[in-house]
């Protein structure tokens, strides 16, 4: 089937795509995760290693700008974990994709 040539086109069940996902984090005192845990786990998970670490400052101009401090983890169990840290929202995101 074709859609109708002159239909409206519109979002329709558009949805937004690797759409970050809260975590619980313990971090120590300077900000570096040291636990982990997702909705989806009973049970925190420990950091082995944190491998690299940056920040990211956008949109200042907008309503709504963008501050985090992004971390690429290595985990205790062997699995790679990239999350960051909303500065402006105090809440932490696996960051995925």
């Amino acid at each position: 089937m074709v859609a109708h040539p002159r239909a409206t086109l519109g979002a329709g069940n558009l949805r937004p795509l690797k759409a970050p996902v809260a975590l619980e984090v313990q971090a120590d005192r300077a900000g570096r995760p040291q636990r982990v845990r997702r909705r989806t786990w009973a049970a925190f998970k420990n950091v082995a290693e944190v491998q690299d670490r940056w920040r990211i400052d956008d949109e200042w101009w907008r309503e709504r700008p963008i501050a985090r401090l992004y971390h690429a983890l290595l985990l205790d169990d062997g699995s790679p974990l990239v999350l960051y840290h909303d500065l402006i929202e105090e809440q932490w995101y696996e960051q995925r994709g």
